[in-house]
């Protein structure tokens, strides 16, 4: 039965039994719910049911949902957690680059998630485009899209949706898959990448794949008697940051690669640089070949990075310094005397080096200070807990 186009999206964050967090979207949340309990989705959840939704946020469009969503997939746990408790100053303490998205931030055990994006500090929701034309120029270049021609194992379809989402592309188009559409295979060897495989769209031909594309690249070691340019991966990603219009990277199956019909259609070859005597790639391989440059000359993805606090405010450092010398004067430490100043410059020089947060400088005053009282009075206190 047809159904009209739902009018809100979801982005969420699941808790899973093992501790992890797992983010998607979704345009029907209670049905998405129930699935990932289920089991019946695949992929990253199957193995660590039961899940809770900690997290979920309504969004105008299937687009802002996927933002938000790869958004906070590189987010560090710390900053999920923030995000749980509705923490908007720590997740800006947090962040290295301010990523803002407009989310009706509310934990799940509240009421049933409604759109509170109004509620959301305006130092975090990005400001409401004023026009069309504004909006159009806010909108970020179209991705560009995977295209598995005549994939065999549903396997290597999942493996290479797992690649696509590692360096941040989310589109992918299959023709004619030998084993039809949707392959039970697939989720599992996804490993998580449960976007890529509910949106990735079946096409007949490669022609109709391709339609909407201006700019098509053949991955092939063989030229097969056609003559169009030859570029790396590297070059092709490149190339396709710059280019006006959609791009397709075509990938044959697994046995015997791109047809020349095929080929035919691309204006660009890509062919790595591998070894001549051994030139097979599997096919997520070669994917992954590709989607790493075009991460890398796009900024799809952005390595994982652990989000670390500042340094101590200098009047912290100072008392470290301070106590240290405290511990040190009577021990004889700054003898003979004529040293004693050089000897304090080392000291401070050594402290002051690391960098130390807050909290590093509160634990090491800690052990200075345990280490200051008698040897009697740490039984004592040991006693007492």
């Amino acid at each position: 039965m047809w159904r009209a186009k739902p009018e809100v999206f979801w982005a969420y964050i699941l808790r899973c039994s093992d501790g992890s967090y797992y983010a998607g979207h979704t345009d029907d949340l209670e049905l998405r719910l129930a699935q990932h309990q289920s089991g019946e989705l695949g992929g990253y959840t199957h193995e660590r049911r039961p899940v809770d939704l900690m997290w979920s946020g309504e969004f105008p469009t299937r687009v802002e949902a996927l933002e938000a969503e790869s958004t906070i997939k590189g987010w560090s746990r710390a900053k999920k957690e923030a995000l749980i408790r509705g923490d908007w100053a720590a997740i800006e303490r947090l962040a290295r680059r301010r990523r803002s998205f407009e989310t009706g931030a509310q934990p799940a055990a509240s009421s049933p998630p409604q759109d509170e994006r109004r509620s959301v500090p305006p130092s975090v929701r990005p400001e409401e485009p004023k026009t069309k034309s504004e909006a159009s120029r806010r909108t970020a270049p179209q991705q560009p899209v995977i295209v598995l021609v005549r994939p065999q194992l549903g396997e290597n379809i999942g493996k290479a949706a797992r690649a696509m989402l590692n360096f941040g592309l989310t589109e992918m188009r299959l023709v004619a898959p030998r084993d039809g559409w949707p392959n039970p295979s697939a989720g599992p060897a996804a490993s998580g990448a449960d976007i890529v495989l509910e949106q990735a769209k079946v096409y007949e031909t490669t022609a109709e794949a391709v339609a909407d594309c201006a700019h098509v690249y053949a991955t092939t070691v063989r030229k097969r008697g056609v003559t169009k340019p030859v570029v790396t991966p590297e070059g092709a990603a490149a190339e396709m940051v710059r280019a006006e219009g959609r791009s397709a990277v075509l990938f044959g199956r697994e046995a015997s690669g791109l047809e020349t019909s095929d080929v035919a259609l691309a204006r660009t070859i890509i062919t790595a640089p591998i070894n001549p005597e051994f030139g097979s790639l599997n096919l997520a391989q070669a994917v992954m070949l590709v989607v790493y440059e075009l991460s890398r000359h796009a900024h799809l993805a952005m390595p994982t990075v652990e989000e670390l606090l500042p340094p101590a405010p200098q009047d912290e450092l100072e008392g470290l310094i301070g106590h240290f010398e405290k511990l040190l004067e009577p021990r004889r430490y700054f003898w003979p005397e004529s040293r004693a100043e050089a000897t304090r410059r080392t000291l401070r020089g050594v402290l002051t080096r690391p960098g130390w947060n807050h909290l590093e400088v509160r634990t090491l005053r800690g052990v200075l200070s345990a280490l200051e009282r008698p040897e009697g009075e740490r039984h004592r206190d040991n006693d007492d807990q």
